[in-house]
């Protein structure tokens, strides 16, 4: 009998998985804890003066102009929601706009709303160039709304926003001047579940020196604060550190300030949660803790300085006290803020985590397999088991409630996209269903491309939050899927049986795209699909301040091209220019080239405008991603050019004009080099010369295009880093951290570059021209010796001195500028010509 119990628990646990849900119990556990939340917001004064706040810093002209008021959820027929309505319309002076909401972002929203949609105006972070306020009228002339004015509702609760890894690609370096910015921009965009993960390493320091480790052993653990999102989530360590204490204590202090404004705003702020990753001297204190330690990630040589992280067992009643522990301490340092944490389900739940732990079942023996990244997808069945997989999500979420009696995970959905293979219907259950209802919400964090509520039941009853992706690396490319981004919200929250509780934001960098995002910001507040076109027309306008029917015309192109993407590629950007292609091209086939550039090639004819599909092939060649017709994208850049006279002074439009110039003249050095290559192959030395020349004089050009707008310029990301120093050990050590992170990001050999190569890679001025271009070059100039000197290519004498010169580089102090010269507007006409004519 003793060898039935655990068989007969495994089958019980997997039969009661597949058991319904009611809606009814869906319904009521979500509104419990909104209600619980609701309770906990700041005073309704407090947010008032919050949103008056947000209108002082954006419109301090109009400060007299609006009068804001916090309202119940029964004025919004018991949903959140803002009111816009005339407010003392027959006096000639005080308030002419009546705002109300349920929360502070309600009323910023409500705010957007208003000078979006009667005043014209459009607000996008600075980086994409800005705000663009200067179609509202006065004060004292501001038009008013009809008849009793207009409610808005949130058709489901919440707007999250962020990635676990955004805190490394875009947050990184900014100082509370930029967050405040950034705040105000989330309230504006109806932002009311952020990401909270600053300061965090202070946390865990208290924490860990409360279990006997000292600061020292903390010093390998911690990455360095450009690579603080991996560090966290345990895929390395000590990459890039050690973090100084001025660094922990600053990053506490801005945490504490973010929190604040947050929860003034009514905010729900998003806090960490303890993963199970722990410093190495965790294992010596507790030698019979059950601490494994993991397979390497992503490293070239698997150097135990930065690979292979120590995870403790969920399962181990020292897991529990660290949870609680952290918990507690954040609790203790920021008041009872929130209910809501995330645990980074991201690299744990593939191979490492689960081989890790299956071999300590009673009626399981996996001691044999090994433990790495991908052991996973090689493991045997009972890797799958769903009693185990429930009890582990039972343990984490123990873990959290101890701290917190009333916590709610928030899950990442990641891992149902990256790992589909072991995560199936019997898998995802078990994890969902692991902790008790309602105490769990996922992310379907690649909705917007690979929605998995569609093939998981709606999750199989667990609350979801709709996600938008969209970016990896924090890549500067133009591209989206506008129509997938109106429509999928609408489809999931309106589909049978639905559990959708929000839509989110979840790109892995910002600042780039701003159409996009503010499409999938109004989703928040819009129960019905937009219609796009008509759309478009009204967002050049309120971008740029005026309607101009090129740029109208312009946009109808880019809708139905780059902001067209359906073929189903995750869009990481692979531009040869800025990630190139690390191969030997005189070998055929190429087994050199990574799987990422070795994709099906899609053959187009073009004919007038349309573009026609011929065939498919495979190629040995790298591939780039090329989802629409460069000729009308070409059109659409003369349409902005035809309009430059009339918006030149725009900040919008040079933004715009900028982005569009450097994607068309990318995808054309992507052509230009695969002319080069085969030409080599051909052993043709005139036509190699003229093509590897073109593709080098595109670098530099686009980098004359990018040092034309303050917004692509590689000087400001390395000042920014450099700012935050308080002496020059930190300031060497941030800024490597900043150049390394947007080059080669990871550890390399003599002649191996690291595998996450250019993974973060920027259109910058000053990168192009002095990281980009010289390996193009050098590159080239092998490939011509050993073409005039009929050789074999020297791969790995190449690769010697592009890594010698890029290791030089990342140690580099050399000043780059931060304010832009050239004007955008002739530059970009001369290289249209210079190009395309």
């Amino acid at each position: 009998m003793s060898n039935l119990g655990p068989l007969f628990l495994y089958w019980v646990l997997t039969l009661l998985l597949f058991l319904p849900l009611s809606s009814s119990s869906h319904s009521e556990a979500i509104e419990a804890l909104l209600s619980r939340l609701d309770a906990g917001r700041a005073a309704p004064s407090v947010q008032e003066s919050a949103a008056k706040a947000v209108l002082r810093r954006l419109l301090p002209t109009h400060l007299d102009s609006f009068q804001f008021e916090i309202v119940s959820k029964d004025v919004c027929r018991g949903k959140n929601c803002f009111w816009i309505s005339n407010y003392n319309v027959s006096r000639k002076n005080g308030p002419k706009i009546m705002i109300k909401g349920t929360t502070a972002v309600e009323i910023a929203s409500g705010l957007h709303w208003y000078i979006k949609y009667w005043c014209g105006a459009h607000v996008s972070w600075d980086k994409t160039g800005g705000i663009q306020i200067a179609s509202i009228p006065k004060p004292g002339s501001l038009p008013l709304v009809k008849d009793e004015g207009v409610m808005i509702q949130r058709p489901v609760p919440w707007n999250y926003y962020q990635n676990v890894v955004t805190s490394s690609y875009s947050y990184v370096w900014w100082d509370w001047e930029r967050w405040e910015k950034e705040i105000d921009w989330m309230a504006l965009q109806g932002v009311n579940l952020p990401l909270a993960f600053n300061g965090q390493e202070a946390i865990w320091q208290k924490v860990f020196m409360d279990f006997n480790i000292r600061k020292k052993d903390l010093d390998g653990f911690f990455g360095g604060p450009a690579f603080l999102a991996w560090a966290r989530m345990g895929n390395l360590h000590g990459w890039g550190g050690p973090l100084s204490q001025n660094w922990l204590d600053h990053q506490l202090v801005l945490q504490k300030q973010i929190l604040s404004r947050m929860l003034e705003l009514g905010m729900t702020p998003v806090l960490p949660s303890f993963s199970g990753n722990v410093p190495e001297a965790l294992k010596k204190i507790f030698p019979s803790a059950n601490i494994t330690r993991l397979g390497e990630w992503n490293t070239i040589d698997n150097n135990p300085r930065w690979c292979c992280t120590y995870l403790l067992d969920p399962s181990d009643p020292l897991f529990i006290q660290i949870g609680k522990a952290f918990i507690k301490q954040q609790i203790k340092e920021y008041g009872d803020v929130t209910d809501i944490y995330n645990w980074p389900f991201k690299k744990f739940i593939n191979g490492d985590f689960f081989s890790s732990f299956l071999g300590h079942l009673p009626f399981l023996n996996l001691e044999s397999q090994d433990q790495t990244d991908d052991t996973f997808n090689e493991n045997s069945p009972p890797t799958n088991d769903p009693a185990y997989i429930s009890s582990l999500g039972a343990a984490i979420y123990k873990a959290m409630s101890q701290g917190d009696k009333d916590s709610v995970w928030l899950m990442q959905g990641w891992l149902f996209y990256s790992d589909a293979g072991f995560w199936k219907p019997p898998q995802i259950k078990a994890l969902l269903h692991s902790v008790p209802f309602g105490k769990m919400v996922v992310l379907d964090l690649f909705a917007d491309a690979k929605p998995i509520w569609r093939t998981s039941s709606q999750f199989y009853g667990t609350p979801y939050i709709w996600c938008m992706l969209h970016n990896f690396g924090g890549n500067i490319e133009m591209y989206g899927i506008l129509d997938a981004v109106s429509s999928g919200p609408v489809d999931a929250r309106v589909s049978k049986n639905s559990t959708m509780v929000g839509v989110g934001m979840c790109m892995e960098g910002i600042e780039q795209n701003p159409v996009v995002y503010e499409l999938m910001s109004e989703m928040a507040f819009r129960s019905e699909k937009v219609q796009l076109v008509e759309w478009l027309k009204t967002y050049s306008s309120r971008r740029y301040g005026k309607a101009v029917h090129h740029v109208e015309a312009a946009w109808e192109i880019l809708y139905r091209t780059i902001y067209n993407c359906t073929d189903g590629i995750a869009d990481h950007n692979i531009d040869f220019m800025v990630k190139f292609p690390d191969w030997d091209p005189s070998l055929e086939p190429s087994s050199d080239i990574s799987e990422e550039q070795h994709v099906i090639q899609k053959i187009f004819i073009q004919l007038g405008n349309r573009r026609i599909l011929f065939q498919e092939t495979t190629s040995d060649l790298p591939q780039s991603h090329l989802w629409y017709s460069t000729y009308e994208v070409v059109n659409a850049l003369r349409l902005f050019l035809d309009a430059g006279n009339e918006l030149s002074k725009s900040p919008t439009f040079r933004y715009d004009l900028v982005d569009l110039t450097r994607q068309v003249l990318s995808k054309l050095a992507n052509q230009v080099y695969l002319d080069a290559v085969i030409a080599f192959r051909q052993k043709d030395v005139k036509k190699f010369h003229l093509h590897s020349q073109k593709f080098v004089q595109l670098i530099k050009d686009i980098d004359t295009l990018l040092a034309s707008d303050d917004n692509f310029l590689l000087g400001t990301w390395l000042e920014s880093a450099k700012k935050l120093a308080v002496n020059p050990r930190e300031m060497e050590q941030y800024e490597w951290n900043a150049r390394t992170q947007v080059t080669m990001w990871f550890d390399v050999t003599k002649t191996n570059q690291s595998k996450l190569h250019d993974y973060a890679n920027k259109f910058w001025s000053g990168l192009l021209e002095n990281y980009y271009l010289p390996r193009a070059s050098t590159y080239f100039g092998y490939l011509s010796k050993a073409l005039t000197e009929n050789e074999k290519f020297k791969m790995e004498e190449w690769r010697q001195e592009w890594i010698l010169y890029s290791n030089k580089w990342q140690a580099g102090k050399e000043l780059y500028p931060v304010k832009a010269k050239g004007d955008t507007l002739a530059i970009s006409k001369r290289l249209y010509e210079k190009y395309f004519n």
